[in-house]
């Protein structure tokens, strides 16, 4: 499992690699925390996740009460397994996934 962020502006890529579970809480929350609350919008590329629980699901939630308000979090290129997770849980309807 790895995170890699990219800032571009008001907008933070997230990337996760590997697999998106319990075990990748401290790094993903220290891949946005040091953000002001509220000041930037979240992409989470999911282009490298293979697998994903509902402790990820959690950090997503989390992850989307830190953001801009103005602007949904984006979860982009997830395989058809973790669209399918994801839109099973209506995340499809908290987030903006792509």
């Amino acid at each position: 499992m790895a995170i890699s962020t990219r800032e571009s502006g008001d907008v933070v890529t997230i990337e996760v690699k590997g697999r998106f579970d319990f075990a990748a809480h401290q790094e993903f929350l220290g891949a946005y925390k040091h953000f002001p609350k509220g000041e930037k919008q979240f992409v989470v590329d999911l282009s490298g996740t293979e697998y994903m629980d509902s402790s990820a699901m959690g950090m997503l939630l989390q992850l989307r009460e830190h953001g801009d308000k103005s602007k949904p979090v984006e979860l982009i290129n997830g395989n058809d397994g973790i669209r399918e997770i994801l839109r099973i849980a209506n995340f499809d309807k908290l987030f903006k996934v792509a």
